[in-house]
């Protein structure tokens, strides 16, 4: 599966550092790559980890390629944009290879990554999604303070495709839009005043308006941007099954289980929780309805791991609406409502337990 010649095969790259999570993530999404491999047996694909930390990756037929904190801080750039790491990452690799593509750790694949690369050509970009055009939202921070800029000089107009940058994939040929985007990240910095967010994917989109064709793969992939405590829940009920040998049948298999959907009972169960709760107070309606959630059995393993998830969304959910902590003392009397406390049985006492554990640890 691997070539022993990193200029021709194609060059699936992360960058992982920071927290444990983010290299559990990692550790996933190559474990689900892997798995897609299967589907494309004989064909080459070199994975490369820009990590501070080698360990997680020792059993993983990947190459580390250390990231020191002198060099991460030099890929920050002047202004120590921290994302500005991914388009000098890809950049690296790219003086080295044909063909690159960096994924965020945030992902898992549905298919084999050979056929991300195979959407990949000379004149062509690669990005996880086409998201909406520039002028759509004229009050976003972006617009108000880099469109004028970047309209006088010809560079990005209200038709200009913003993309998610979550793949990033690129022929050598094409290096030259990351040129741009790392030129336009310390340019428009400074401009930010409420701060860059998303700074590095917007500066792609508008290094490759007009430039290249652009791709998308969101079909191939899925990018957990959104509701990550629910698919990190899933991703580490895999790593506890799964740490100590990620390469077996069984491992790579059960990849295949840890789905892009939301972990929600069936409709006809959901139905059932609305009108159990219809008639309970409106501050406890929707906490309850999220505590009966995490309380429906899946058959799916990885989905039952998401129960506690649920549990503490509810709770964190009611302590917005309420604007103050839910103290253990309103959370047990919520708890005690007596058509929740029949739903909940025994399963109760565990929630009650998890909920203030959480809040003391």
């Amino acid at each position: 599966m691997f070539s022993t010649d990193s200029s021709t095969a194609p060059q699936l790259v992360y960058l992982v550092y920071g927290k444990d999570t983010y290299h559990q993530e990692a550790v996933f999404s190559i474990a689900s790559a892997l798995a897609g491999m299967r589907e494309t047996p004989g064909e080459p694909l070199d994975i490369q980890v820009f990590s501070d930390n080698a360990e997680p990756y020792r059993q993983l037929p990947v190459r580390v390629r250390p990231l020191d904190e002198t060099t991460r801080q030099s890929w920050s750039g002047p202004h120590g944009y921290h994302f500005r790491a991914k388009p000098v990452a890809l950049r690296k690799v790219l003086d080295e290879s044909t063909l690159a593509l960096l994924i965020d750790t945030d992902t898992f694949f549905h298919a084999s990554p050979l056929e991300l690369f195979r959407r990949i050509e000379p004149g062509t970009l690669l990005c996880n999604a086409i998201l909406q055009r520039f002028g759509t939202h004229k009050t976003t921070p972006h617009y108000r303070y880099l469109a004028p800029l970047l309209s006088a000089r010809g560079l990005a107009d209200d038709q200009t495709p913003l993309l998610n940058s979550g793949v990033i994939g690129l022929h050598q040929s094409d290096v030259h839009v990351l040129d741009k985007t790392i030129e336009l990240i310390d340019e428009c910095f400074p401009l930010m005043v409420e701060g860059p967010y998303n700074l590095e994917e917007f500066c792609l989109s508008v290094a490759a308006y007009r430039s290249c064709q652009v791709r998308e793969c969101p079909d191939l992939i899925h990018h957990y941007w959104s509701r990550k405590e629910l698919f990190r829940a899933k991703i580490q009920a895999w790593l506890r099954k799964h740490e100590a040998a990620p390469l077996t049948q069984e491992a790579l298999d059960d990849t295949r289980l840890v789905t892009a959907q939301l972990p929600r009972p069936p409709a006809i169960q959901r139905l059932g929780y609305k009108c159990l709760t219809v008639g309970m107070p409106a501050q406890q309606r929707q906490f309850s309805l999220e505590i009966l959630y995490g309380c429906y059995r899946h058959k799916n393993e990885f989905d039952q791991a998401c129960a506690p998830v649920w549990w503490e969304k509810a709770k964190a959910n009611a302590e917005k609406r309420l604007g103050k902590p839910l103290e253990p003392q309103l959370l047990e009397r919520w708890l005690n409502q007596p058509i929740l406390r029949l739903a909940l049985g025994s399963q109760r006492k565990v929630i009650y337990q998890h909920l203030t554990h959480q809040q003391a640890s």
